[in-house]
């Protein structure tokens, strides 16, 4: 597609991304990871984490006394740039709010007797995985990218596929410690400012500050024993994909992907320590694999499932290399045999650097003509939306994981009177395939169609909502009630809506 560029840099960047990707993203990435790998190592051997955690907090807290302080004019937020999260859009409104520096990226403490991990905010699950692999301790939800941090996936959200058993990545969150809009410190769990401690979740930081959060963990096995179920029929992958998810002792792990409106593989494991005789080692985390989806789709072509043995690390990031099929749009012979076995060993970019480096055109072209969403319905309604996601905007493949909300306050309500309610993630990542889509109309056609079945959207995705149809798609009530009885927080902060709709973003 030829996209209007205002200067032959910005052409270059556009029409040539992937030579700037190769030869200036890929190698900053490397370095970046190897520095990123050898500090966090080295500060967790040496115990000094906990040791400067009280000091970083203290200088949060005074910072935030320096703006009470002052005539309190601006309100506050991060002092991380926008390039650096995971979200694909930049937030505007950081250009005129006072910006906090938070430092916090450290693993503070591993609890093996109380099976729980005490970390900083901006620890990211490859981080976690690392640390956690040698001690035979894994997180109960290991959210796919390596770069995906713990502050995000709290004030945002983070699925995956152990979801089905465990819920949500908040659900395996035990404690939060946060600095509040009066520079006081505080920590919240069930049994401790329990409101605060369920309405955290979902927030975006407009209570306060996270600087650590306490979140369980779980024994580990060497391996996941993978089965392949291929399906062409969606109505018969829908209904295996619901019975895996609701089965009384399910298998550990469940998610599916679909190639097309009718075809698609659901997935099955376990966590094993042995390799059995049923099925082969397949080590997808060596640099020269081939691209985890792509290999899935190979199981199509057959018509009986297969069984694989993936090492356990391998199976947590396996979306990871490709950053789910994302980078097929950005280097198209990335999967190339010979691309692999050469360079990669240097995938993936950093999301963080394809951002600061995105030249507006190629927002502009995202606008128009690319979607990254992630819908979350009841499980009952799979089939019905798949066909709604087809005929909207048609992007293959389609990511499915199932999930289990529990009947918590907060702000995710569930129309049952049961313990809790199975729903599952719909995720298109990809160029839409629709006839007659427009970003606009195609995406607000699916928000009313997930407001309509009692469902919701993942929030670091473009949303088109008016605010009234915001708190109708989350509950505010809980919500409402903590941000009151905050000293200062509606001062410091913009509601939920003020920080994730369109407008305020770029």
């Amino acid at each position: 597609m030829t996209v209007e560029t205002e200067s032959l840099t910005e052409y270059i960047l556009v029409e040539y991304r992937w030579v700037v990707v190769i030869t200036v993203l890929l190698p900053l990435s490397l370095l970046w990871k190897i520095w990123s790998t050898f500090r966090n190592y080295v500060v967790f051997k040496l115990s000094s984490a906990p040791k400067m955690h009280e000091k970083k907090v203290s200088y949060v807290q005074k910072q935030i006394r320096t703006w009470l302080k002052g005539d309190r004019s601006t309100r506050l937020c991060t002092a991380r740039p926008s390039w650096q999260n995971m979200s694909f859009r930049q937030s505007t409104y950081k250009k005129t709010f006072t910006k906090i520096k938070i430092n916090l990226v450290d693993i503070l403490e591993i609890d093996d007797k109380n099976m729980t991990v005490r970390c900083e905010p901006l620890v990211t699950m490859g981080q976690l995985s690392r640390t956690l692999e040698p001690l035979g301790l894994a997180l109960a939800v290991v959210p796919e990218l390596d770069q995906l941090t713990v502050g995000g996936l709290v004030m945002g959200t983070g699925v995956e596929t152990s979801s089905h058993v465990h819920g949500l990545f908040q659900n395996i969150c035990l404690q939060y410690e946060l600095v509040l809009a009066d520079g006081s410190l505080i920590t919240c769990s069930k049994d401790e400012n329990s409101d605060l401690f369920y309405a955290v979740p979902w927030s975006y930081g407009t209570f306060g500050f996270l600087t650590s959060v306490v979140i369980k963990v779980i024994p580990a096995k060497k391996y996941v024993r993978l089965q392949y179920h291929p399906h062409t029929k969606l109505s018969e992958l829908a209904d295996h994909f619901r019975q895996e998810s609701l089965k009384e002792n399910p298998h550990q792990f469940v998610e599916a992907v679909m190639f097309s409106k009718e075809a698609g593989v659901l997935m099955t494991g376990d966590m094993v320590d042995e390799v059995g005789n049923d099925g082969q080692l397949n080590p997808i985390g060596k640099w020269y694999a081939e691209w985890f989806f792509t290999q899935v789709e190979s199981h199509l072509l057959r018509n009986s499932s297969v069984i694989e043995y993936i090492p356990l690390r391998d199976y947590y990031h396996r979306h990871t290399k490709s950053l789910f099929w994302e980078l097929q749009d950005i280097i198209p012979f990335g999967n190339n045999i010979l691309f692999r076995y050469l360079f990669g060993w240097l995938m993936p970019p950093e999301v963080s650097l394809l951002k600061l480096t995105q030249p507006d055109a190629v927002g502009k072209l995202y606008d128009r003509s690319h979607v990254i969403q992630d819908m979350l319905v009841p499980i009952e309604h799979l089939e019905k939306a798949v066909n709604v996601f087809h005929k909207a905007i048609e992007v293959y493949p389609m990511w499915l994981c199932p999930f289990k909300v529990f009947n918590n306050p907060g702000q995710l309500k569930i129309k049952t009177t049961e313990d809790s309610q199975m729903f599952v993630d719909i995720g298109v990542y990809g160029v839409p395939k629709a006839k007659g889509f427009e970003t606009v109309s195609s995406t607000r056609h699916i928000e009313k169609f997930v407001v309509e079945h009692n469902g919701f959207q993942m929030l670091y995705a473009d949303t088109y909502t008016s605010k009234e149809e915001f708190r109708q798609m989350f509950d505010h009530t809980l919500y409402d009630k903590v941000r009151d009885s905050l000293q200062y927080c509606s001062e410091a902060f913009p509601e939920i809506y003020g920080k994730v709709n369109r407008a305020v973003r770029k």
